[in-house]
């Protein structure tokens, strides 16, 4: 069946008219790679084709919005023939790594062997290439997932700057191989990891055909995140990937021009950021998909996004509905009243939480602390965010690229200062694999954890499932430092050692502010990733619900339906999801820059309710 005559009429996406057998949907976080990415999968299913949507997206909300519980192994999605979807769970493919592993050893090896291969294979390191395993066994169109059987597999990726990480594997992989006869060995034995050597290639070879991939790059109508996508496409076009298309999610129109100026605002900043984007993305093939006034969750509201079904009815907004919280300058009081500390500023991408954590660091300024803001997230704004300087505020960021160097230094300097030539080669070799990166990244972050102990630190956090996987480096350092120093000898210095992890416990010093939008998604999201960190005995402090429209006060009939849907969202969180509630409204101009960020968390406020 044509998919092109079945699906010009009804789908925006002209992607649909020639598809690729790989299809990458990647962007900033909350552009709408989910949702987008699902859409098209059901499209290209309903034109009759054989369909895997794939999450390599460690916070995934895949199951949320099909009602279909995540799974490692393709699983039919009820309502839509021919439509298959899997979760590379990282978990579950580490397990599966080792076992591969393990089955590569001599059946004469001894169980100490093997317990030696088991814990070279613990780390976090394993579980990131075990997972980018199964994502190249797709790829290579092999593997128990027998991704072969289908006509076309499509990828909900993670935040941008985890896909460029992602897609940048296979080539850094090939290369570590080719010059290393010996493993990394954080991976286990050399045998272990050459294994998968020919499936990394024909990886590579996959995502540079342009007959076979295609990278859709998802954005807004807004300069932050086209800004990202444009850095995006020559970032991938260095790795071979130049089979680009633009997708622009959101795209708003008033439905009564110059009666509502909030639309009318809304409307312009839109239309302002697509007449200026950047070169990189004018040049690409482009598609349009409008704002919708339903969340995309269920069958209908997908099918409908890109105008392939009927369009959910619209529930009216209840009439003068107060939303149940603070402005953000309580927020910042509130804090500045702590005197130091720990601020982890997170969330779901694209929830607003470099805003966020720059106004708060500015507000504490304001009230007379010196402050430390720095993130974690590979696609760093804060510096953009702030626009400037502002005396007491230090600015700072975990780059990866600078302490991964910083870290192969360090060892140089010291492992190695007493090997021979031949001995320094093989440890700067080793230490050129992928996996130095987190190692580096996580001493890093306890660096600056240990900095809160007399000061502010506010730390805008990479996002949701990416901060998570942080949060499990400094969890299994933990438990290293902690087994390392029981028994006789060190029993006593047990007692005394505090890890990160224990800082991020200690609720005098770490304050965890959670941020969403007010959307079933984000929301659902934020509580998941409130869970998460139960589990990790660490109690967030605080939510912050960004872009309210409850409080503008407009009359366009598509806003006033999505505001139906905040209050709901905003009702939920007030019935036991958070501690405390604060809110930021949505603004007709961008916070860009120190003077607008402190106006954020003013006295005076921008909300009144």
């Amino acid at each position: 069946m044509n998919v092109a005559a079945a699906s010009s009429s009804s789908a925006p996406l002209g992607l649909l008219a020639q598809p690729t057998r790989f299809l990458f949907f990647t962007g900033k976080g909350g552009v709408g790679k989910t949702s987008l990415s699902t859409a098209t999968a059901i499209a290209l299913a309903d034109a009759g084709r054989r369909v895997l949507l794939v999450s390599t997206d460690a916070a995934s909300n895949l199951d949320e919005m099909l009602g279909v519980p995540l799974s490692n192994q393709p699983v039919p999605v009820p309502g839509v023939p021919g439509l298959s979807m899997l979760n590379i769970d990282p978990d579950n493919a580490a397990e599966a790594y080792r076992q591969r592993v393990l089955a590569q050893l001599e059946a004469t090896a001894t169980e100490d062997e093997r317990a030696t291969v088991r814990e070279q294979l613990s780390g976090a390191c394993t579980t990131e290439i075990a997972a980018f395993d199964e994502f190249a066994a797709l790829l290579a169109s092999e593997g128990a997932n027998a991704a072969h059987t289908f006509d076309h597999v499509v990828f909900d990726t993670a935040p941008t700057g985890h896909t460029l990480r992602l897609l940048s594997l296979p080539k850094a992989w090939t290369g570590f191989l080719a010059g290393n006869d010996r493993g990394a060995s954080c991976l286990g034995p050399h045998s272990g990891l050459k294994m998968q050597e020919a499936r990394f290639n024909a990886a590579l070879a996959a995502l540079s055909n342009p007959a076979l991939t295609t990278v859709v790059l998802v954005t807004r109508p807004d300069p932050r995140p086209m800004q990202e996508a444009a850095r995006t496409a020559v970032e991938l076009r260095a790795l071979g990937l130049a089979n680009q298309r633009l997708a622009i999610n959101g795209v708003f129109r008033a439905s009564q021009p110059g009666q509502d100026p909030v639309a009318d605002a809304i409307e312009s900043l839109g239309r302002d950021a697509m007449g200026q984007m950047p070169d990189a993305l004018a040049q690409l093939p482009r598609d349009e998909v409008p704002l919708r006034a339903f969340d995309t969750v269920g069958l209908p509201a997908l099918r409908a996004l890109l105008g392939g079904g009927a369009v959910p009815p619209a529930t009216p907004a209840a009439a003068g509905t107060a939303l149940q919280a603070e402005p953000l300058a309580a927020l910042a009081d509130a804090l500045a009243a702590k005197g130091h500390g720990l601020i982890m500023v997170m969330g779901k991408g694209g929830v607003g939480k470099t805003t966020i954590a720059a106004a708060l660091a500015v507000g504490l300024v304001q009230r007379g602390h010196s402050v430390h803001l720095t993130t974690t997230d590979t696609a760093a704004h804060v510096q953009s965010q702030l626009d400037g300087s502002l005396p007491g505020l230090k600015v700072g960021r975990i780059d990866p690229r600078a302490e991964t160097q910083a870290y192969i230094d360090k060892i140089m300097a010291t492992r190695g200062k007493a090997l021979d030539d031949a001995g320094r080669a093989l440890l700067l070799e080793d230490l050129q694999s992928p996996c130095t990166e987190e190692v580096a990244v996580f001493h890093a972050f306890s660096r600056v954890v240990n900095e809160a102990r007399t000061a502010f630190v506010v730390l805008d956090t990479a996002p949701t499932g990416h901060s998570l996987l942080l949060m499990d480096a400094t969890g299994a350092y933990h438990r290293q430092m902690t087994q390392q120093y029981q028994g006789s000898a060190g029993g006593a210095m047990a007692k005394h050692i505090i890890t990160p992890l224990m800082r991020l416990q200690d609720a005098d010093m770490t304050h965890v502010v959670i941020v969403t939008l007010p959307e079933v998604t984000p929301v659902s999201q934020a509580a998941a990733l409130q869970e998460d960190l139960r589990r990790a005995h660490i109690e967030p402090w605080a939510w912050v619900i960004n872009k309210s429209v409850a409080a503008t006060g407009t009359s366009d009939p598509l806003l006033q339906a999505r505001l139906a849907g905040e209050q709901k969202q905003c009702e939920r969180i007030a019935q036991g999801l958070a501690q405390r509630t604060f809110v930021l409204p949505w603004l007709t101009e961008p916070p860009v820059g120190v003077d607008a960020l402190g106006g954020l968390v003013t006295a005076d406020g921008l909300l009144s309710h």
